[in-house]
């Protein structure tokens, strides 16, 4: 397939170029943090066709400032082989970081970081889990205004007008 190979070439490009201006790479800033007596927690939650495998070397830099972090596989997404059709609800996409902030012991929060459709999975996560977050970052994300709920940005790109 002579698009996919073109695919492969470019990204194969902008890897080569971000390894050799790795050096280049601004700090990694923690303000959200400050102020924590340990390190933070930070979920770092991927965008659509991508996995937790897209924040690898972010979650690195991170834990190598001593922070925790996961980096969840959302539902069909990453090492989940299942098809995206067989996912019949945002909130079944979602459930990978609905189950882990569930799984966190009591009064321990975490910092969410989305990007692109991420955001929308971490505005959800807010929603539901208000107690489990100390904050929420959108990187380059969609974030519902304050007035609807996380499904509206969903519902208006899947309704024509």
């Amino acid at each position: 397939n002579p698009t996919a190979s073109h695919r492969a070439d470019i990204g194969a490009t902008a890897i080569a170029q971000a390894q050799k201006n790795s050096h280049k790479t601004p700090p990694v800033h923690m303000e959200a943090c400050a102020g924590q007596a340990s390190s933070a927690h930070i979920v770092l939650v991927h965008g659509a066709c991508l996995g937790g495998w897209s924040w690898f070397k972010v979650a690195t830099r991170l834990r190598s400032a001593g922070h925790r972090v996961s980096t969840p596989d959302l539902a069909a997404s990453g090492v989940d082989p299942r098809p995206l059709r067989e996912v019949p609800t945002f909130r079944d996409y979602t459930k990978p970081l609905l189950d882990l902030l569930e799984s966190l012991p009591p009064g321990e929060k975490v910092v969410l970081v989305g990007h692109s459709l991420g955001g929308v999975n971490i505005a959800l996560a807010c929603e539901l889990f208000p107690e489990k977050i100390a904050a929420a970052v959108f990187v380059s994300a969609f974030m519902p205004d304050h007035r609807s709920p996380p499904s509206y940005v969903l519902e208006k790109v899947r309704t024509p007008p």
